[in-house]
């Protein structure tokens, strides 16, 4: 992939995928990494902390149009990477999960177009496959906003797609981190409910997908990694064992808007989607308004691929799962910190 000399800018950039990206390329002959978010405290965070001439800093946010264009000069590439991503919050507000996972989203791509970006990615969840919640009811709305703009312009002037991945290990706000909290503080460890399962994932294996499809993705694609899966019972009993704990793990039932399991790929979807090996590639539907051809025609042959949802993955036992924990610089800093107490 060619990055060299290239400028590429990620909004919600000072989140944990921002962060992630950032420590990817800062080593790369990119010639430019802006980090456009509106919080100015986590920016200086970063600036003291990588003290780096590639990073360029904009405070704004995906909101305000104008803010977004004005960071969008000369930009090659952008990840779309900003959004309200907490299930409760969105669930109590979901008119802020709409003015920035939808209206944001749709603010960047505008701009985008406008400016001449080469490449827009914009990052989704498994929440948006079959949305029973605020927030993934926002980000399925963000797919079939861009899935719609990469219509309005040729591929090869800006191309427009996006990646839909599950949970990311250790991200912020993310329930490992509060697992170790709460071994640290004495308490219990609190599962909603123990059998539950969740797709899990690194930071280093989202980067990844992003990357793949930046250098594989078609316009309006949504490219999919078959990732691994684990319960909540076992994540927690993971956690507590590498740790040595003797915290109860206690079940306080599903919080608003969860589901007992998520979906990546779903049955519709699948009669379309195209295997290609670690990765599935949804396609837009680029079919017109001419509804009439379809009743003649009808829509032909589908896959015989089926749902591919969190419980029917490939279920990740307990030391498998510390296996995959072990290899987060994270958990080894929090390990070292626990023994060294």
């Amino acid at each position: 992939m060619k990055f060299k000399d290239r400028i590429m800018l990620i909004t919600g950039g000072t989140g944990s995928f921002g962060n992630a990206v950032l420590e990817r390329f800062l080593d790369t002959e990119i010639a430019e990494i802006r980090i456009f978010s509106r919080d100015e405290k986590k920016q200086d965070d970063m600036r003291h902390f990588y003290h780096n001439e590639k990073i360029k800093y904009y405070i704004g946010d995906v909101r305000d149009y104008r803010s977004i264009r004005d960071a969008l000069n000369g930009v090659d590439f952008v990840f779309s990477a900003a959004a309200l991503k907490q299930v409760p919050s969105c669930e109590f507000f979901p008119m802020e999960a709409v003015k920035t996972n939808i209206v944001g989203t749709d603010n960047v791509l505008t701009a985008c177009i406008n400016a001449g970006v080469k490449k827009v990615i914009c990052l989704s969840t498994d929440k948006a496959a079959y949305p029973i919640n605020a927030m993934g009811t926002s980000k399925a709305m963000m797919e079939k906003v861009f899935v719609a703009k990469s219509r309005t312009v040729a591929e090869d002037r800006t191309l427009i797609c996006g990646t839909r991945y599950g949970n990311v290990l250790c991200s912020r706000g993310s329930v490992v981190p509060l697992f170790i909290e709460q071994i640290k503080s004495g308490k219990p460890l609190t599962v909603t409910e123990p059998a539950m399962t969740r797709f899990i994932m690194t930071l280093e294996e989202a980067v990844d997908l992003v990357l793949y499809a930046y250098g594989h993705a078609r316009t309006g694609d949504i490219l999919v990694q078959k990732a691994p899966a684990s319960t909540i019972g076992d994540l927690a009993q993971a956690v507590k064992e590498l740790f040595k704990a003797e915290n109860e793990i206690k079940t306080i039932g599903i919080r608003h808007g969860e589901k007992l399991y998520e979906t990546l790929l779903t049955n519709e979807e699948c009669a379309y989607a195209q295997d290609l090996g670690n990765f599935y590639r949804v396609p837009a539907d680029n079919r017109d308004l001419n509804y009439d051809k379809y009743f003649v025609d009808g829509n032909g042959k589908r896959n015989t691929l089926t749902e591919f949802n969190s419980s029917n993955t490939q279920l990740l036992a307990v030391e498998q799962i510390k296996e995959k924990l072990l290899s987060l610089k994270y958990i080894q800093d929090e390990l070292k910190a626990w023994e060294s107490r």
